[in-house]
C-alpha cells in the first residue's frame, strides 16, 4: 500500500514532536518487587500504540528494572479473555467487552475511560447493496465481533430502527475474518470499529446505514486486573496519567499520530489520519456519569438476552486520582 513512511523515520519525527508535551520522564518506581508490566492492545492500540512505539514506558520502567511487554489481539473479548487468565496485566477496549466479561463472572477493574466518538465505528454495506438504511437489514446476514464495540452498535442501531436483533442473522467474526465475508458476499453488511473501517471505506464503494449518531455514545474503557490496582495502585496511576498526557498531544495532533501507526497497522497514512480524525482522545477516571452510561449498554444487552445476567459496572470500578 502507498503512503507508508519507514518506522524509524516517523519514530524519531514523533519523538521530536512530542517534546512539546512537556512531560518529564515517568520517575516514579514500581510499588512492589514484580515489576514487570504485560499490555494488550488491539491492531493499531490508539494511545496504547503511540506509546509503545515511543517507547516511553520502557525507558520509565527499565531506569527501575522493570520490564514492559506488548501483546496484540484482533478484538477486546480476546484481550479481555487474556487478562482473566493471567495472560496480561492492563488493556484498553470498546465499553461491550467488559460487560460481557463480568457477566461470564470474570474479574477485572474498570481503570479509566476515553469519551466515545459518533463515526469510529458504522454498519456498512456495499454501495450496490438494496439497504439503504439500518430496518432494511432485516433477514441480512450481519458480520460483527461478538460482545465488542460494534456488537452494540448494531443491537442499538436495529433497536432505534424497530427491528428485532432475532430478525438479522449475526455472524460472529473477528475483524479479518469478517472482512474477508463481506468482501466475497458471504455476509450483506458489517459492523466494525476503526482503524478496520477506515481501511474498507478506503478499499472499495461501501455506503454507512448507521453510526452513533442519535444513538447513545458508550466510553471505551482500559482495564486492568484486580491484583494489579490492589497491589500496585501507584504504578496503574503511572501508565493512566502517561495516557492522559500523550491524549492531550494526540488529539491535536492527527497527522503525526497517523505517520507513527501506520507502519504499525499496515496502512497508508492517509486512511490511518481519516481514524485519528474522527477518535477522541481524553482519558479520565471513571465517574458516575460514565458509570450510568455503561450501566445502559449493560442493561441493553441483558434485555436482548445475549448476556445471562444483569451485572453492576460500579462494582468493578478502580478509583483513579490523576496526577
Amino acid at each position: 500500500m502507498h503512503g507508508r513512511h519507514p518506522f524509524s523515520t516517523t519514530r524519531r519525527r514523533l519523538l521530536r514532536a512530542t517534546a512539546a508535551l512537556g512531560a518529564a520522564a515517568l520517575t516514579p518506581a514500581f510499588a512492589d518487587d514484580n515489576r514487570s508490566l504485560r499490555i494488550g492492545f488491539q491492531k493499531g492500540g490508539g494511545l496504547l500504540g503511540l506509546i509503545k512505539a515511543q517507547g516511553r514506558l520502557e525507558k520509565s520502567f527499565g531506569a527501575q528494572g522493570g520490564t514492559v511487554t506488548w501483546h496484540e489481539f484482533p478484538a477486546g473479548p480476546q484481550l479481555l479473555e487474556a487478562l482473566n487468565a493471567g495472560s496480561v496485566d492492563f488493556g484498553y477496549t470498546g465499553a461491550p467487552p467488559p460487560i460481557f466479561a463480568q457477566a461470564a463472572g470474570k474479574d477485572l477493574v474498570y481503570v479509566g475511560a476515553e469519551p466515545g466518538s459518533t463515526s469510529a465505528e458504522a454498519i456498512v454495506v456495499k454501495a450496490g447493496s438494496p439497504a439503504a438504511a439500518v430496518a432494511d437489514l432485516k433477514g441480512k446476514r450481519v458480520a460483527v465481533q461478538k460482545g465488542s464495540s460494534a456488537n452494540y452498535l448494531l443491537v442499538a442501531a436495529l433497536e432505534k430502527a424497530g427491528v428485532a436483533f432475532a430478525d438479522i442473522q449475526p455472524i460472529y467474526l473477528p475483524p479479518a475474518d469478517a472482512r474477508a465475508a463481506f468482501e466475497s458476499d458471504r455476509v450483506d453488511a458489517w459492523s466494525i470499529w476503526d482503524p478496520y473501517l477506515a481501511a474498507v471505506q478506503a478499499s472499495q464503494p461501501v455506503r454507512v446505514v448507521a453510526d452513533y449518531s442519535g444513538l447513545l455514545v458508550a466510553n471505551s474503557f482500559y482495564e486492568a486486573s484486580r491484583k494489579l490496582a490492589s497491589e500496585r495502585p501507584k504504578d496503574l496511576a503511572l501508565v493512566l496519567d502517561e495516557l492522559a498526557r500523550t491524549g492531550t498531544w494526540a488529539a491535536a495532533n492527527p497527522r503525526a499520530v497517523a505517520e507513527v501507526l501506520a507502519p504499525q497497522v499496515a496502512l497508508p497514512v492517509d486512511v490511518v489520519e481519516a481514524w485519528q480524525r474522527r477518535t477522541r482522545y481524553g482519558v479520565r477516571p471513571v465517574d458516575a456519569g460514565i458509570i450510568a452510561t455503561q450501566q445502559k449498554v449493560a442493561d441493553t444487552f441483558f434485555e436482548h438476552k445475549l448476556i445471562p445476567k444483569k451485572v453492576d459496572v460500579a462494582s468493578a470500578v478502580w478509583r483513579w486520582e490523576r496526577g
